[in-house]
């Protein structure tokens, strides 16, 4: 699990190491749910396209798509101190 903080706000975000079983079980909804429209629209293309199949491998990608999401705007990646 990686933790992104946003250094305006302070407000810290984590990507949760499940993130792609919530992708496999709900798809296009859970990117939807985080606000990463391009993926919601690109999924929906993939399904379309493939047929449905695309759904199967979006998971595989789902964390760093996420962690890539913070990172593009601008959130910082928190370390964790032990």
């Amino acid at each position: 699990m990686m933790k992104f903080k946003n250094p305006e706000t302070g407000a810290i975000e984590e990507v949760p190491a499940l993130a792609p079983l919530w992708v496999l079980l709900f798809g296009v909804f859970y990117f939807a749910y985080k606000g990463i429209w391009n993926h919601v629209l690109g999924s929906i293309l993939f399904a379309i396209v493939t047929a449905g199949l695309s759904w199967l491998v979006y998971p595989f990608f789902a964390y760093d798509i996420l962690c890539k999401h913070y990172v593009d705007r601008g959130w910082i990646e928190v370390t964790e101190e032990a």
